[in-house]
């Protein structure tokens, strides 16, 4: 007897399992996919970034989020949990009967990891660019001093920028913040110095 398969989930009932899960999965074509903890430098640096972005932030219409809200791409039906997110304006959600997800993002952060850099250079960054709203995607390696910066220009145009020093400065002209490298690395110590 053959084995049956499971059917796929719909969006709203991956939230329902979501919002009793103890602990969180991404959804991809109707599939849940538990993710992994994050390193103590990678915490560090996303610590930091939410921290420079609040302070930028305070008195201006903009909300940043950590890692705990699921992001719903809308055009794949995927659910994601950006490191860093932050909404201009009024913050948009799908929302399921037990937890929401947003889907109006202005800007994503993810901090790369070796695990991950794949997943998000690549098939991330291919998915958030159908997001209408989202004006610019940072990459922030913890393994060096290393972001690459996109930034929409128009339709299916995006321009990538990279640093390399913790003296360049990442401008975010979307919401008007600067990431000083200085700061989103600040407290984090390099492989090669443990």
């Amino acid at each position: 007897m053959a084995a049956e398969l499971k059917p796929r989930l719909t969006f709203d009932e991956y939230l329902e399992i979501e919002s009793k899960a103890e602990f969180k999965s991404e959804f991809v074509n109707g599939w849940m996919y538990a993710m992994a903890g994050a390193s103590p430098t990678h915490n560090q640096i996303v610590g930091n970034v939410v921290t420079e972005f609040n302070v930028q932030l305070k008195k201006r219409p903009c909300i940043v989020y950590p890692s705990d809200l699921p992001l719903k791409v809308e055009k794949r039906e995927h659910g994601r949990y950006p490191d860093v997110t932050v909404v201009c304006g009024e913050p948009q959600f799908h929302k399921g009967k037990y937890l929401k997800a947003l889907i109006n993002p202005t800007v994503l952060v993810e901090g790369l990891s070796t695990s991950t850099q794949g997943l998000d250079r690549d098939i991330k960054l291919e998915e958030y660019r159908t997001i209408p709203s989202l004006r610019e995607y940072l990459l922030i390696a913890q393994d060096r001093c290393h972001a690459e910066h996109y930034i929409r220009q128009g339709d299916n145009q995006w321009l990538l920028t990279e640093f390399n020093g913790l003296r360049d400065t990442v401008h975010l002209p979307s919401i008007s913040c600067n990431l000083a490298l200085s700061d989103v690395y600040d407290k984090v110590k390099w492989p090669e110095a443990e």
